[in-house]
């Protein structure tokens, strides 16, 4: 979801883009793009980050595509190979690049493809407001708002050519979901955990007469709505299930008056069922001071140290004045 400030700012800066600069990707086809990287040694300003977890490093990230940019959400799938999505209806696909310690240089083997409708065309982009992405079993499972639904594309080695399935149904009426505030994470839970491996949806700022997030189990034996409570005017852009099951949900507050800001929040595995209200600690909370931008996406992978790695990505909004950023923070288990 673009919050109507950055919206604005990056509505303006892509009219701009794409009046002097045209793409040549062609739909049904993979579109191979050159990926810039400055690395972020540092993160600054006076972020507070919980016992157990450092950043390790970043990258600043741009390309002379007009089309690169509005990251929503993004998943690794083997090897450093990563799959994503933009709020405007793009796949990318690429492989992160690191030194001898592990840490992120930059991004090599980048491709776009533009998402299909059923009949194998460009899909409308008031339908691809793709803002959240999950993978299980070699599927693929995207969340739209606008036009709020789940639906599921496959296979993940040909996604350029994948058109949707017919949308999955939810526990929940999206009747309640807000345009620019639905579907804006999607998870699959680890199989090892209560849950199995479900898929979960959590709603970016749509919320109930008691004022708690719309969220919901959407399949497996534990199949219904619960809640999370919003905290401190921050709202829910990504999460991801933890290797123990925990729940990491990605933040963010925007305000003119004290800028960007965005936190990470912890949930426990065993809060989320049916009916439950659920909340937990905030492990990270960082401001404009920080290295951060418009962060939308987050996912985790197990390190050969036992540790866990929690790797972000934010959406430009194809604005000049935001950055797509990846940062990677190690979290002690």
């Amino acid at each position: 979801m673009r919050d109507r400030g950055l919206m604005a700012l990056g509505m303006v800066s892509l009219v701009a883009l794409t009046a002097c600069q045209k793409s040549e990707l062609v739909a049904g086809e993979a579109l191979p793009i050159v990926v810039e990287a400055e690395v972020i040694s540092a993160f600054g300003g006076s972020a507070t980050l919980a016992p157990g977890l450092t950043f390790v490093g970043g990258l600043e990230l741009s390309s002379d595509e007009p089309l690169f940019g509005a990251f929503s959400s993004f998943r690794f799938l083997a090897d450093d190979r990563f799959l994503g999505i933009f709020d405007t209806g793009y796949w990318i696909e690429g492989t992160a690049r690191r030194d001898p310690d592990g840490r992120l240089i930059g991004l090599d083997g980048v491709s776009l493809a533009a998402m299909l409708d059923e009949s194998g065309r460009e899909s409308r982009k008031m339908l691809v407001d793709a803002e959240s992405l999950a993978l299980r079993d070699g599927e693929v499972y995207v969340g739209f708002e606008q036009r709020h639904r789940v639906v599921q594309y496959a296979p993940v080695s040909a996604l350029h050519e994948a058109r949707p399935s017919a949308p999955l149904a939810l526990p929940f009426d999206t009747g309640a979901l807000r345009n620019n505030g639905g579907l804006e994470t999607l998870v699959v839970a680890p199989s090892e955990s209560v849950l199995g491996p479900a898929l979960v949806a959590i709603s970016e700022k749509s919320v109930d007469q008691n004022g708690n997030n719309i969220a919901g189990i959407l399949d497996g034996s534990l199949q219904g709505e619960f809640r999370v409570r919003p905290r401190d005017g921050f709202d829910i852009t990504d999460g991801v299930f933890l290797p123990n099951g925990d729940l990491v949900l990605l933040e963010r507050r925007f305000a003119i008056s004290t800028g960007v800001a965005m936190r990470l929040r912890r949930i426990a595995a065993d809060a989320i069922r049916p009916g439950a209200i659920v909340d937990g600690e905030v492990i990270l909370e960082a401001d404009h001071a920080s290295q951060i931008d418009n962060m939308e996406g987050i996912d985790a992978r197990s390190a050969d140290d036992g540790s866990v790695r929690l790797t972000l990505v934010s959406d430009d909004n194809h604005s000049l004045l935001q950055r797509t950023l990846m940062l990677e923070f190690r979290l002690e288990r």
